[in-house]
C-alpha cells in the first residue's frame, strides 16, 4: 500500500495544477510555519499578496513569521500594509484583528 502524500506535497500539486489560485500559496505558507520554517512561509504568504493583494490574512501571517525572524520593522510594514488594504476594502474584521496584531508587536 502506498503512503499518503502529505498535505504539503498535496497542496504543491494544488498549486503546480493552478498557480493562479491565491488560496494555495497561503495555505503552504501556512503549513511551512506550522512546521517551524517561518522563511518559507512569508516566501509563500509574498506569493498569495501577488496573486490577491485583498487576502487580508496573509498580511497577518506574514506580519507573525516576520517578527518570529525577528524582522520586527518588516513586520509592522507588513502588517501596516494589511491594515490600509482592509481599511480600503472595508473589511472590518480584518481590520480589527491586524490592528491589535500591530499593537502586539510594538
Amino acid at each position: 500500500m502506498a503512503a499518503m502524500p502529505s498535505r504539503l506535497e498535496t497542496l504543491h500539486k494544488l498549486h503546480a495544477a493552478d498557480p493562479q489560485d491565491a488560496d494555495v500559496p497561503y495555505m503552504i505558507g501556512l503549513e511551512h510555519s506550522k512546521a517551524d520554517d517561518p522563511q518559507e512561509a512569508v516566501t509563500w504568504l509574498d506569493r498569495c499578496l501577488v496573486l490577491n493583494p485583498s487576502y487580508h490574512y496573509a498580511y497577518f501571517q506574514k506580519a507573525k513569521m516576520l517578527s518570529e525572524l525577528g524582522e520586527d520593522d518588516d513586520a509592522l510594514a507588513a502588517v501596516d500594509a494589511g491594515i490600509q488594504r482592509a481599511a480600503t476594502d472595508g473589511e472590518a474584521k480584518a481590520l480589527g484583528e491586524l490592528q491589535e496584531l500591530r499593537t502586539a508587536l510594538v
